[in-house]
Formats: C-alpha cells, sequence, structure tokens
C-alpha cells in the first residue's frame, strides 16, 4: 500500500508512489483499488457541506497537519527560487473567526461561497469559518434580497466593524418607497453597522445610523463600504507582531502598500505611509489626524510610481504588504537602496519568493518567515518575514 507524505499546493495529497489523491491526509493509506484508510491526521470535517463548498479546501486535516501544509507551501516557493530561510511555526486563526467574506446570491435567494472549482453556488446552512456576526446574516439576507428582483447573481461583501457588519451588495440597487422600508426594517432588526450598494457605479450608503470604523492599532479609522481588512483579530495581531519585530528601534519607517494603516498605526516610530486606493489612504489621514499619531500620508500608484532609492533612503526600515502580484516595481529600487531592515508581509509564496530572489541577489538576507493561517482549512497562505543587511 501507499501511504500519503503531504499534501499539494491545492489540497489534494500527494502519495509515496507519486499519485495524487483528493480529500488525503498525511499518514493516509491507500490500497490497490485506490480507497483511503484514514490516518493519525485526518479528522472529521465539522461542517456538513465540506467538500462541496469551496470556501474550505483542508477541512479534513488536523492543525499539525495544516500548518505542515502552510510551512511547505512558503519552503517549497522559496526553494524553487533558490532562497533559504528559518520558517517558523504557523500562526492559525481558530474555526469562526473571519470577520470579512465575499458571499454569492441567486435570484433565487440561494446565498453561500460557490462550490469547489465550480461557479455553482451551496446554500450555506452552517459555516465554521466566518464569524457568528456574519454568519447570523446569511438567513435575513437570504429574505431581503429577492425582493430586489435582481436579474443576475448578486455579491455581498459583509465586514465586521467596530459598530457590527457592515453589508456591501454589488450588482443592484434599491428603487421606491418598497425597497426603502424592507431595507429599513432589515437593518433595524438585526443591527447592522452599514448597509450599502453598488449597482456599478461605486457604493452608494443607504443605511448607516453612526459613522463605521475599524480599530486599527488603537485608532479608530473610518472604514470605507468593501475596504480591505485582515481576515481575522487573531491573523492581523500576528502579522502586525512580527512587522513590528521586523522594523524593532527604527525612527522613521515607510509602510507601503499602507491601505487603512494595520502596520502604519501599529510602528513604535514616525511613519511615512503610502497606498494607491484613495479612500482608504483619506481614512488613514484623517484617523492619524484625529489620534495626533506622526504619521504622513500619500496617495500614491506604486506600482507606476514606486519609491526611487533616492527617497527610500531617507528612511531606517521599509514595511511592505503588496497584493497577490508582489511588489516587482518596488523591489527593483528597494534592492539597490540602502535601507538596512525590510519587513514584507505578502498573501502569495509565489510573488513573495521572487521577490526574495531579487532582495537577497541585491546583498540581503533574509532572516525568518513567519507563516500566518488566517483562512482557516483554505490552501490560502499569508507570511510575514524579515530582511536585513549591513550598511554598505
Amino acid at each position: 500500500m501507499s501511504v500519503i507524505v503531504r499534501v499539494a499546493a491545492r489540497g489534494e495529497g500527494i502519495a509515496d508512489d507519486g499519485r495524487h489523491v483528493a480529500l488525503a491526509a498525511p499518514g493516509d493509506t491507500l490500497t490497490e483499488d485506490g480507497a483511503i484508510v484514514p490516518g493519525p491526521h485526518r479528522i472529521i470535517p465539522p461542517c456538513r457541506h465540506y467538500p462541496e463548498c469551496g470556501g474550505c479546501q483542508l477541512q479534513h486535516l488536523d492543525d499539525a497537519s495544516w500548518s505542515a501544509f502552510i510551512t511547505d507551501r512558503i519552503a517549497g516557493a522559496l526553494d524553487a527560487q533558490g532562497v533559504r530561510a528559518p520558517i517558523r511555526a504557523p500562526a492559525l486563526s481558530p474555526p469562526r473567526t473571519r470577520r470579512r467574506a465575499a458571499l454569492h446570491v441567486e435570484p433565487s435567494g440561494r446565498i453561500g461561497f460557490t462550490a469547489e472549482r465550480s461557479h455553482q453556488i451551496v446554500d450555506l446552512h452552517e459555516c465554521h469559518v466566518l464569524a457568528p456576526e456574519l454568519f447570523a446574516l446569511v438567513r435575513p439576507l437570504k429574505r431581503l434580497l429577492p425582493t430586489f428582483k435582481a436579474k443576475r447573481r448578486l455579491d455581498v461583501h459583509l465586514t465586521l466593524a467596530d459598530q457590527g457588519v457592515d453589508v456591501l451588495v454589488k450588482g443592484v440597487a434599491p428603487e421606491g418607497l418598497a425597497h426603502h422600508d424592507a431595507l429599513t426594517a432589515f437593518a433595524q432588526a438585526n443591527g447592522v453597522a452599514r448597509v450599502a450598494f453598488d449597482d456599478g457605479m461605486g457604493p452608494e450608503v443607504r443605511w448607516e445610523p453612526e459613522p463605521v470604523t475599524i480599530a486599527l492599532g488603537g485608532v479608530a479609522v473610518p472604514l470605507p463600504p468593501g475596504a480591505f481588512l485582515q481576515a481575522t483579530v487573531e491573523g492581523e495581531a500576528a502579522l502586525v507582531a512580527a512587522a513590528r519585530e521586523a522594523v524593532q528601534g527604527a525612527r522613521i519607517v515607510a509602510d507601503l502598500f499602507a491601505g487603512l494603516g494595520t502596520f502604519a498605526l501599529s510602528l513604535d516610530a514616525r511613519v511615512y505611509a503610502a497606498e494607491g486606493a484613495r479612500d482608504a489612504i483619506m481614512a488613514l489621514k484623517a484617523a492619524a489626524g484625529r489620534a495626533q499619531r506622526p504619521l504622513f500620508t500619500e496617495h500614491r500608484d506604486l506600482f507606476r510610481r514606486p519609491l526611487t532609492t533616492a527617497e527610500l533612503d531617507r528612511f531606517d526600515a521599509i514595511v511592505l504588504d503588496p497584493p497577490r502580484a508582489g511588489a516587482r516595481e518596488q523591489v527593483v529600487q528597494l534592492a539597490a537602496s540602502k535601507i538596512a531592515t525590510i519587513g514584507y508581509i505578502s498573501c502569495n509564496p509565489s510573488s513573495f519568493a521572487r521577490d526574495a530572489q531579487e532582495l537577497c541577489k541585491a546583498g540581503y538576507t533574509l532572516d525568518w518567515v513567519q507563516p500566518v493561517g488566517q483562512f482557516r482549512w483554505s490552501t490560502h497562505v499569508e507570511l510575514a518575514s524579515r530582511f536585513s543587511r549591513s550598511p554598505a
């Protein structure tokens, strides 16, 4: 019999004879006819929708094997680029802690995530990854949204803010008194913080009793509808702690791809924050001003106009958290700079490894990598890291 030795990037098990087997866990064995004999790392998936629902790919793994999967993803990406580094134990977010999610809604009222490798929507009756506050809105939304008579699939973005759940519906807009009354009744009955709609012309707020904020670094930051936020409080805390460690002792730091200020507002330094999304950087600027934080903001597209080496050399350290594509243009400038320390946060091991190779070729050392698993039972991997080099 063959034995499953690890889990591949898409979640299938890989046997010692090279076979790829769906829904197999490390330590499982395969009979001659391909049947799976459960091993020590297989658990009973807690959700009735698994494995049909695409929200989770690894619910059959225990935490030890999920951690090993996360570590292997990062190690494999770095190895492919010829980069070596110590990889720490992953920081895993518990079940039912996802504070933001995008669900899909059919005109019939079916609401949920899409099925694995399919556009079919799995109608959610339970969820073990969403925070209870988000899941509590699934049934009320199932009743509300069909009344808008949308002719196509809608997307609903849910975010747990300081005041409650922020709801953004994409693909339709309320029309007339009946829709207004239904929306008001929904919002009041469920205590939501805000409801906005975007029918293609940008978000339009229809319910917001008080300004919606999100606490970042102890500062209440205005939360634009649909804005990016780390998926869990636990994941955010792990990434922030790693970023703080990476640039510890620096007096002046640049936070690139700063977003709403997850890192900028948590650093013990004077901070320059650059971000390409105007609503996010304006929210950060307003929050920092009210809190009297030593923070300068700039609305800047770092893909088209990265900081130059001359600009970078004004700082003691850099923190960057780029989108999944990585920061190729900015890394070229960083590689040529005199910056001694870089804290790099990534949601894509492959683009991170590519950028890591560029920095290491320029003389940096990748000191450590802190993996973070904040998308519970998912193949999605995040990390924080530190690059350093001695001054020339």
